[in-house]
């Protein structure tokens, strides 16, 4: 008899009234001197009471509104017609002027991933701390890293916190620096590594800038204007550098308060679908990676997020030649000596990727082809691989008839991920009555759960619209897959 999850009733739903300031950019010079000219031409007594309006209408919503006015002032600034100070009220009535509210969840609040929190202190004996990670969808379909929080009591009971009512994006870390060596090795697997990219690069350091590069390529353009090979080449050299970038909240910010909004421009239209895994180096440092998709509207591209804290993140791009498609994910330590990673390059099977550096993947090889009726259009991982002493537990997803999603799993060898020991030859979750209706009908799809005690917690996504939680009792699913009565004790994730 195959396995079924059990669902909680738990249903995580979107939240329109959780917003973030975000700049309101015209796109044209002409309109923005226009609305500068125009707030010039208030009186001091309206102006006044204009920016009272929007501070008593839109600063109890906001963290630290009048801060990212301030902010917004000094990027229109340029603008300016003449150096004259102005006073601090009008500054932060221009930077209002151009500043908007977006709802990241708007639309939809789904593709969660679940790990351990990093602090389990101040928490209730037999109470386990985790982090909740989502895809927040919005306006224009736009998708970014939501955070929510929450406990697993003594009995098992998942219990999750109310939200702050505020949702900040991160500060861009000032300066960030960039290794040569790194940076053009990743040059070198876009294939702009070239005798123009070596002009762009003269004169920097081992470690360099932004701005110094930015400087740098403006030197060189200079000198070739109007030439599409030069400008070709000092736009890829650009989009690397702000694709590889750190970001940093407020420490005094609430997890939940926490929104990574696209920025680079591979990401303009959105972060998909992060999987977070606590990763475990040999000397027992941790460190906390989520594999996601960046997408620009056209093109995807595989990238890594990386945290110690959930405070400051590193974001860079996955280079190789094996980078490419959806749904890679991390497994949480070395293997042999190896990076390990679960991947699906040809949006139809599941594939194992080694490598030894963590952001460069040259080789891959297959895992699991569609075999049962219910994944015979494609299957796919749901989440990094889990450890047990039976194996590596990974659940999966598989499409059928109608476009209908299911997540089932699979089991590897410990020392050996090559070898498959298991597989659910039925869905241990599919869509029922009360989730097939959403934004994309009939999908359940999950990226990452973990084990508690002796049940696997899937928090997973419900139409692509809503999020909820099932469970499975991990030694009866370790039992099918191994086609054993009495499977191993599992091997729980360390906090």
């Amino acid at each position: 008899m195959s396995i079924k999850a059990t669902r909680t009733g738990i249903v995580l739903r979107p939240d329109p009234t959780r917003v973030l300031f975000r700049p309101f950019d015209l796109g044209s010079t002409t309109r923005t001197l226009k609305i500068i000219a125009r707030v010039g031409s208030m009186s001091d007594n309206e102006a006044e009471q204009k920016l009272d309006e929007v501070i008593r209408e839109f600063g109890g919503r906001h963290y630290k509104l009048e801060r990212f006015l301030l902010q917004r002032f000094e990027q229109i600034k340029p603008q300016l017609l003449t150096d004259e100070p102005l006073p601090e009220d009008r500054k932060l009535l221009l930077g209002a002027y151009f500043t908007m509210e977006y709802s990241l969840e708007s639309a939809a609040l789904f593709n969660p991933s679940m790990i351990w929190h990093p602090d389990q202190s101040n928490v209730p004996p037999g109470f386990k701390r985790f982090i909740l990670s989502l895809r927040a969808t919005g306006e224009g379909h736009i998708s970014s890293i939501s955070f929510r929080m929450g406990y697993i009591d003594d009995a098992g009971k998942i219990i999750l916190r109310t939200p702050s009512r505020y949702v900040t994006s991160p500060d861009m870390v000032p300066n960030h620096r960039f290794n040569r060596a790194m940076f053009e090795r990743k040059l070198y697997e876009l294939r702009l590594e070239n005798s123009i990219q070596e002009k762009m690069m003269i004169g920097l350091g081992d470690e360099f800038s932004l701005d110094e590069l930015e400087a740098q390529i403006k030197r060189v353009l200079a000198q070739f204007r109007y030439n599409a090979e030069y400008e070709t080449i000092a736009s890829g050299l650009t989009a690397l550098a702000k694709s590889n970038y750190e970001i940093h909240f407020e420490d005094d910010q609430s997890l939940d308060e926490r929104c990574i909004f696209p920025t680079s421009p591979n990401e303009t239209n959105g972060i998909e679908d992060a999987r977070f895994v606590q990763f475990t180096e040999d000397d027992g440092q941790v460190t906390y990676y989520a594999t996601y998709t960046a997408y620009n509207g056209k093109v995807t591209f595989p990238q890594l997020v990386a945290t110690k804290d959930f405070t400051h993140f590193s974001v860079s791009t996955l280079n190789g030649a094996e980078v490419s498609n959806k749904g890679m994910a991390l497994f949480p330590r070395k293997i042999n000596g190896k990076y390990a990673m679960i991947s699906r390059q040809d949006g139809e099977n599941i594939y194992l990727m080694y490598s030894d550096d963590l952001y460069f993947w040259q080789t891959k090889e297959l895992l699991l082809k569609p075999t049962y009726h219910w994944e015979y259009v494609q299957l796919g991982n749901c989440g990094s691989p889990i450890e047990t002493e039976a194996g590596w537990l990974v659940l999966s997803h598989g499409v059928g008839p109608m476009r209908k999603y299911a997540i089932g799993a699979f089991l590897l060898d410990l020392n050996d991920p090559s070898k498959v020991i298991g597989r659910t030859k039925e869905p241990i979750l599919s869509p029922d009555e009360n989730e097939r209706e959403g934004y994309v009908p009939n999908v359940v799809y999950s990226c990452g759960g973990l084990i508690n005690n002796d049940e696997l917690i899937i928090p997973y996504a419900m139409a692509d619209y809503a999020s909820s939680f099932a469970t499975v009792n991990v030694q009866e699913l370790l039992a099918e897959l191994t086609g054993k009565s009495k499977p191993e004790t599992t091997k729980t994730a360390v906090i």
